[in-house]
């Protein structure tokens, strides 16, 4: 119940979503006593869509998530495993389409499969079922087991763990199946901007992890002037944005991180 509640919560609380709700209310009020409202809603809809997509808002809004961690450091020494987190695959379009597709977030899996060859004796372990909860696909695990054998990463390497719908399962179902041993080094895989909460998921389940974040938005503090020149990849990038501060804090409040801004110990 949590994880569907939590799933209809996220759509309607995506910025972009409520500006275009606000829009409508404001065109649904025109023709009623209270036009002039209408009027104020729709004028503050179109100039915060505007805002959101050709200014850099969302490189503000997405660049201290992704600043949080630094890249790893190899020179500490190989891992003992990688935890990889789901969320690079197209669920729906995959069986449908009778491929593996990947989307903007492919990064986790190809990051995943270098450290695979650069470390042959690391334990690889993905994590990732099926977020979805009006269309039925595949899972992920079953698309990140087919990739990994693609690209010459054998099946009995990786372990997969297909039930997780979120990143606090991630984290609970990752740590029964990795089964970590006191010293043992783990990595944990997973988008820059995403590090933070996905850190804050697996301390609180007290499986201690080294943050490997991947697939960047932003160059760093420099695209804090940098506008948008398509508004589409504003919204985008600020509903991305939005929705990891509004799970930092959702996470923290239910008890499923262990802080509200987890960073470097």
């Amino acid at each position: 119940m949590f994880f569907v509640l939590s799933k209809v919560v996220g759509l309607l609380t995506w910025p972009s979503n409520l500006m275009i709700m606000v829009g409508f209310a404001g065109a649904l009020l025109l023709a009623t006593r209270f036009a002039r409202a209408g009027l104020q809603c729709l004028v503050a809809s179109v100039l915060l869509l505007a805002i959101c997509g050709f200014s850099p808002l969302g490189n503000a809004l997405i660049l201290p998530l992704e600043q949080r961690f630094p890249p790893w450091n190899p020179e500490r020494g190989a891992p003992d495993g990688v935890i990889v987190l789901g969320g690079a695959f197209e669920t729906t379009v995959a069986p449908a389409r009778g491929e593996i597709s990947l989307n903007e977030a492919a990064e986790r899996m190809t990051s995943a499969v270098e450290l695979a060859r650069r470390y042959p004796n690391a334990r690889i372990v993905f994590s990732g079922g099926s977020g979805q909860i009006l269309y039925e696909g595949s899972t992920e695990a079953e698309l990140a087991r087919r990739l990994f054998e693609n690209l010459g990463i054998p099946g009995d390497r990786v372990i997969t763990e297909d039930r997780s719908r979120d990143t606090d399962e991630n984290a609970k179902f990752s740590k029964a199946v990795a089964d970590p041993k006191p010293g043992e080094r783990w990595l944990l895989v997973t988008s820059a901007h995403h590090m933070p909460r996905a850190i804050g998921a697996f301390r609180r389940v007290g499986f201690s992890v080294e943050a490997y974040p991947v697939d960047w938005r932003t160059r760093g503090p420099e695209d804090l002037a940098r506008p948008f020149r398509i508004a589409s990849d504003g919204l985008k990038r600020t509903d991305t944005a939005v929705h990891e501060w509004v799970g930092l804090l959702a996470y923290w409040l239910s008890g499923r991180s262990s802080e509200l801004f987890p960073g470097p110990q």
